[in-house]
């Protein structure tokens, strides 16, 4: 039975792709026409062939549970996300203002703070910062840039208004995901990339390496580009192997490393020691260089941040960036920019309570049940409650979490996140709560992707997109309206 959109939901909030009538928005039409042409064995046929596909790459993802880990294949939904390269311009923008103040903030709390002078962010905020790192005051690395690369999570609520919901820029994760979908797409539907306008994504790699070759100390040579790992079990490990390979540069560990007596950084290789200049680093701060962070790190390479602070070589992302990646810090972020660029927001916050706060603290402590609440420093899900889905015992737990650390959680409204199209059981078409994970890259100069990753949430209702705990992916298509070439 082919797929008919005009019985599609039912839709709760905003869907992107279907209006609340059930006809397919612009940019979505000629997609939509090419599913409901489909019937139920040629989706199984195609299913099978993404499977295929995903397997063939070996497209995989680490889950972590009960003291083992467990590979999984990617789960991707069949039907792509469709963004108007209209509405993709002004986030491209929304991104670009973003990252450019966030860099600026970072480099003035590391050297001046004239931001915390001037009151506009609270000194009492960075004191509590567990990612703040004295270790990089008085620096400041190439072009002002920190923060190379940042994966802000995007969201719409119920009536289809665009948000950031964080920003991560310690060391985000997803972007191979997002260039692997798009590979499986292009297998096993050649012919929607003949017919759709499709902005391509196929170039991320190389503006990674021009970004990265743009931070090395030796300018006049071709600079030698390494991807640092903490090793096969890491959850991300598939994607530090894959952007590595795509790159062309070397997937090297910190056993792999030395920092020489003048400070410079060698691979060690069977032909002996060979400079670097620039890593990609995927390991957090703490393990970087047992030198200077945690002691009993075997993952880093001691001296690593003596050679960075000389300038002998450059590190994406840069020491000490994670202080801006903090959901307390996220709240300011309206005002960073408003202070370093004399701009509006071009994308804005979700509305945030401030535990630290009395007066928002009572509030959350009153509406506990209403409420998501965040801790400052976790990520992918992890350490948060969902009030409304919360158990009593839950909501007691997490009363006390907050009294006792306030600094540590913020708390912002239930969002009824935006739904798209979704292949689930039975071959049947339902709307799922989705967000998006763009990359931003920022070096000598300013680079936007196309895009981004689409993360879903697979089991009906839910809103949690992690693949770790549940949900899947899709390919993002920013589509000229309108639909063919």
């Amino acid at each position: 039975m082919p797929i008919d959109f005009s019985k599609y939901g039912p839709v709760t909030g905003f869907d992107e792709m279907i209006s609340a009538k059930g006809n397919p928005r612009l940019m979505a039409r000629q997609l939509c026409r090419y599913f409901s042409g489909l019937n139920d064995d040629e989706i199984e046929e195609l299913k099978r062939a993404s499977d295929l596909a995903i397997k063939s790459l070996g497209i995989s993802f680490t889950v972590y549970s009960e003291g083992s880990n467990i590979d999984r294949a990617w789960p991707m939904d069949l039907i792509p996300r469709v963004i108007s390269s209209k509405e993709w311009e002004v986030t491209a923008e929304g991104l670009k203002q973003r990252l450019t103040a966030l860099n600026l903030f970072i480099n003035d709390l590391y050297n001046k703070q004239e931001i915390i002078k001037e009151g506009i962010f609270p000194r009492d905020v960075l004191a509590g910062s567990q990612n703040y790192r004295p270790q990089c005051e008085g620096i400041t690395p190439p072009y002002g840039v920190w923060a190379h690369i940042c994966g802000s999570d995007l969201v719409r609520d119920g009536d289809g208004t665009q948000y950031v919901l964080e920003d991560n820029l310690r060391v985000p994760s997803g972007v191979s995901y997002m260039l692997e979908n798009r590979h499986v797409m292009k297998r096993v539907f050649p012919e929607l990339f003949e017919d759709i306008d499709i902005m391509p994504v196929d170039d991320y790699t190389t503006q990674l390496f021009e970004m990265l070759a743009a931070l090395s100390p030796r300018r006049n040579e071709s600079p030698e580009v390494v991807v640092l790992t903490p090793g096969i079990y890491n959850s991300a490990y598939f994607e530090h192997s894959y952007l590595a390979q795509q790159m062309g540069a070397e997937l090297v560990q910190g056993s792999d490393l030395l920092v020489d007596a003048d400070d410079f950084v060698y691979m060690k290789t069977i032909y002996g020691l060979k400079r670097v200049d620039v890593i990609y680093r995927r390991i957090d701060d703490d393990f970087l260089d047992p030198e200077v962070f945690r002691k009993d790190s075997a993952l880093g390479v001691s001296g690593l941040l003596r050679a960075w602070r000389k300038g002998h070589v450059g590190i994406a992302n840069a020491p000490g960036a994670g202080v801006a990646d903090d959901k307390v810090v996220y709240a300011f972020v309206p005002e960073i920019i408003r202070y370093y660029l004399n701009q509006e927001p071009i994308i804005p916050n979700v509305p945030t309570y401030l535990c630290m706060r009395d007066e928002d603290r009572d509030y959350v402590l009153a509406h506990l049940d209403e409420l998501v609440v965040k801790p400052a420093n976790e990520s992918g899900g992890y350490g948060l409650l969902l009030g409304p889905y919360a158990t009593k015992k839950q909501l007691k737990t997490f009363a006390k979490l907050i009294r006792e650390n306030p600094r540590n959680y913020i708390a912002q409204p239930t969002l009824n996140l935006s739904t798209v199209p979704t292949l689930v059981e039975d071959g049947r078409v339902a709307p799922r709560h989705v967000d998006l994970r763009p990359f931003t890259l920022q070096s000598k100069k300013l680079y936007s992707t196309m895009g981004g990753l689409s993360r879903v949430a697979l089991p009906e209702g839910s809103l949690v997109v992690n693949s770790s705990q549940g949900g899947g992916s899709k390919d993002t298509w920013v589509v000229d309206v309108g639909g063919g070439k």
